[in-house]
């Protein structure tokens, strides 16, 4: 069955934590502790840890990447991980999870759902990726072109369709895609179940 296939291609994890602003050392040894033993499974491809600037708020984003979704499962399956999310009670406030499979996902707005063996879903199929892109691009082009076609008319060319792409990438990454995405999530994701 479809569902139960394992995802092909590059997937991230990305988590949110806030953290307990009087554990912060502590934390941060956890993190690495925990992102050792993350390189040690197959498939792993890197860790970024973003650190927070608010030290009231410490809201730190750890983004982890595998190969493919199946080697991110055997990670976070593993006795290993469960170990060390025990460690983290207590230095943890709030923690939030997000997949993300590479490509134009990246722009999508996830449903907060899941397939109904339960695991996090699947991207949608790669037309329906492109169908999605070329609805939110086509429209934001000829907005470029109405907008800032007369403000770029004496600029060179090459400048010109530079500024235009800034324009429409702004735009594509928020609010379109997101908007888009969601509007249109359940044809992109028509096999959810709410958790």
């Amino acid at each position: 069955m479809e569902e139960n296939q394992p995802q092909s291609g590059p997937i991230t994890l990305v988590i949110s934590e806030v953290v307990d602003p009087s554990k912060l050392a502590a934390y941060e040894a956890w993190t690495k502790g925990i992102n050792h033993d993350a390189r040690q499974f197959e498939g792993f491809l890197g860790v970024e840890v973003i650190r927070p600037r608010d030290h009231d708020h410490p809201e730190y984003v750890v983004i982890v990447k595998f190969d493919t979704y199946d080697h991110l499962r055997r990670w976070l399956i593993s006795p290993t991980y469960r170990d060390w999310m025990d460690q983290s009670y207590g230095l943890i406030a709030a923690r939030s999870q997000q997949y993300l499979p590479n490509g134009l996902e990246l722009w999508f707005t996830l449903p907060q759902a899941r397939s109904r063996g339960g695991a996090p879903l699947p991207p949608p199929p790669y037309y329906k990726q492109v169908v999605l892109g070329v609805l939110a691009v086509y429209p934001l082009i000829l907005l470029a072109n109405v907008v800032l076609g007369p403000l770029l008319g004496g600029l060179p060319s090459l400048l010109g369709l530079f500024i235009s792409v800034i324009f429409v990438s702004a735009l594509l990454t928020y609010p379109v895609m997101p908007w888009l995405s969601k509007g249109l999530g359940f044809w992109l994701y028509p096999k959810t179940r709410r958790p």
